[in-house]
C-alpha cells in the first residue's frame, strides 16, 4: 500500500484509434480506484468528439492532416473497429458514469500541426503528403499487417519513423509526451494521484519515460495485451 495517492504509479493505458477496445477498456478502467481520467485530446478534439462522436475534423487545417482524418474513417469502417477517437469517447464515457473529473492533457492540434508544418523540411512534407493519399487506397488487411509488426516491436517500429521523419517523431510524440507529462505532475499536484491515462500506443513508452524523469512511477497497459489475440488491428499512433 502506499502512504498517499500521489505516491501510486499513474496508469497508461495504449491504444489505437480506430480500434474498438470499449469492452476491454471499460474493463480496465472500472475496476480500478481513480481520482480522475486524463485523455489525449485538447479542448478543440473533445468537443467535436462529444458532439458528433469523432475527433476527425471536416475542415480546416493542413491537406495532409484532412487526409489523416479520412484514412481513420475508412480503416475504421473497413476493419469494423469504428470511428476514431471512439477510445477517447470511452474514457469519457467512463469518467461520467463514475462521477470523476476528465482531464485533457494534450496540446492544441491546430498549434500543433503549425508548428510540424513549419519545423518540416521539404523532402519530409513530401513524404508525408504522399504517405496520406496512399492511405486513403491501402487495403485495410495491409494495415493491420502493419499494427501486427508494430505491436512484435514497438520500440523498432517508432525508430523507423524516426529515422524516415525525425521531426514528425519530435513534434508528435517527443514534444507532446513532455507536455502531457508535465500536465499530469501538476494534476498529482493538486491531489489527483491515481490517474489513468488513456494515450495511442506510440505515446505510451515516451510518456511513461517522461513522467519516470520527474519522479513519477508508472504502470503501463500496451495496446497488445489491451485488445486481447483476436481483437481486429490499425494504427496506434
Amino acid at each position: 500500500m502506499y502512504a498517499s495517492t500521489t505516491e501510486g504509479p499513474v496508469l497508461l493505458v495504449g491504444v489505437a484509434h480506430v480500434v474498438d477496445l470499449e469492452v476491454p477498456l471499460r474493463a480496465v478502467l472500472g475496476e480500478r480506484t481513480l481520482d480522475g481520467i486524463a485523455v489525449e485530446l485538447d479542448p478543440e478534439r473533445a468537443q467535436a468528439l462529444l458532439a458528433d462522436g469523432t475527433t476527425g475534423r471536416r475542415g480546416g487545417g493542413p491537406l495532409f492532416a484532412r487526409l489523416w482524418s479520412q484514412v481513420q474513417r475508412r480503416l475504421g469502417s473497413q476493419i469494423g473497429g469504428g470511428p476514431p477517437g471512439g477510445e477517447m469517447l470511452v474514457a469519457a464515457k467512463v469518467a461520467r458514469e463514475r462521477g470523476l473529473p476528465l482531464f485533457l492533457i494534450d496540446d492544441p492540434i491546430r498549434a500543433t500541426l503549425l508548428e510540424l508544418v513549419r519545423a518540416m523540411p521539404f523532402k519530409e512534407r513530401v513524404q508525408l503528403l504522399l504517405g496520406a493519399f496512399v492511405g486513403l487506397f491501402v487495403p485495410a488487411r495491409v494495415v493491420e499487417r502493419e499494427m501486427d509488426r508494430y505491436v512484435d516491436q514497438p520500440e523498432a517500429y517508432t525508430e523507423e519513423l524516426r529515422r524516415a521523419s525525425p521531426t514528425l517523431a519530435h513534434v508528435l510524440l517527443d514534444e507532446r509526451n513532455e507536455h502531457m507529462a508535465e500536465r499530469l505532475r501538476q494534476l498529482r499536484g493538486r491531489g489527483y494521484g491515481r490517474l489513468a491515462v488513456v494515450v495511442g500506443d506510440a505515446h505510451r513508452s515516451g510518456l511513461g519515460s517522461a513522467l519516470n524523469r520527474r519522479g513519477i512511477p508508472v504502470e503501463s497497459i500496451p495496446f497488445e495485451r489491451l485488445r486481447g489475440p483476436t481483437a481486429p488491428s490499425s494504427h496506434p499512433a
